[in-house]
């Protein structure tokens, strides 16, 4: 955060040149503080609901920590994504309580208890073993934003029966986050089983029709049943945010 805005923004409040609406206006807009390689949106809770999330993908271990530790003197709840385990090795060499998930790829430092917002369940199915850690994702994402999370793994269209002898599983929850690969049939018979929304998630697991995920999300994109809606390519993280956010609704 820029300190001396805040500072004089605050010495504006007291002196009665800015008034409450006014105040609350400018803390969601201008709030950011920049280090030697990222500028960190240190208001994104107040503006969301959810502070800024750390994507792992292309940033150094150190880059992670320097995040992490920046983000835990404000006593946010962080989520980092698409960490592998030798960044997760590190950064828990000095973050101890940092949770890892190895299949989710999901880092979280928890700093104060996660309060559950979401209305209801959020159903993560996942088509097959081979998309598990999109699914987990997405999973991860809806629960550290204080959502109750369900799954129901490995019921891939091949073997429709596994999907059915779970159907109050699925007509329970609020909201369905859907994961697939291969031709991605799965969310278009799940869309047509519920009158929930539903997110559809496409994976790049596949052979090489599957042009690393792109079919799969044409034909989720083409999907016959109504109310489905469509994230990138192996993006659980998007899915799960989306879903957390219909969830409050």
């Amino acid at each position: 955060m820029n300190i001396d805005a805040l500072k004089k923004l605050i010495s504006n409040i007291k002196n009665g040149k800015v008034d409450d609406a006014r105040a609350l206006d400018a803390l969601r807009t201008l709030p950011f503080e920049e280090t030697e390689f990222a500028t960190l949106d240190t208001h994104r809770s107040l503006r969301q609901g959810f502070p800024e999330v750390i994507l792992g993908q292309g940033k150094t271990p150190a880059q992670i920590l320097s995040i992490i530790k920046n983000m835990k003197k404000r006593k946010e709840n962080i989520l980092a994504t698409r960490v592998d385990g030798a960044k997760a090795r590190f950064i828990k060499k000095v973050v101890p309580q940092a949770a890892y998930n190895d299949t989710a790829r999901t880092l979280f430092v928890k700093s104060h208890p996660i309060k559950i917002t979401g209305k209801g369940i959020i159903l993560v199915i996942c088509a097959g073993t081979s998309d598990t850690p999109v699914a987990e994702e997405a999973a991860v994402t809806a629960e550290v934003m204080g959502n109750k999370v369900d799954r129901l793994y490995d019921v891939v269209v091949a073997g429709i029966h596994r999907l059915l002898h779970k159907k109050e599983k699925i007509f329970s929850a609020n909201v369905l986050i859907v994961v697939a690969g291969m031709e991605g049939a799965l969310p278009s018979v799940v869309g047509g089983l519920v009158s929930r929304p539903v997110i559809a998630v496409p994976t790049s697991v596949g052979y090489g029709a599957n042009l690393g995920g792109l079919t799969t999300l044409l034909a989720m994109l083409n999907s016959c049943a109504a109310g489905v809606t469509v994230v990138n390519i192996d993006n659980g993280f998007g899915a799960g945010y989306a879903a957390s956010l219909i969830n409050r609704g």
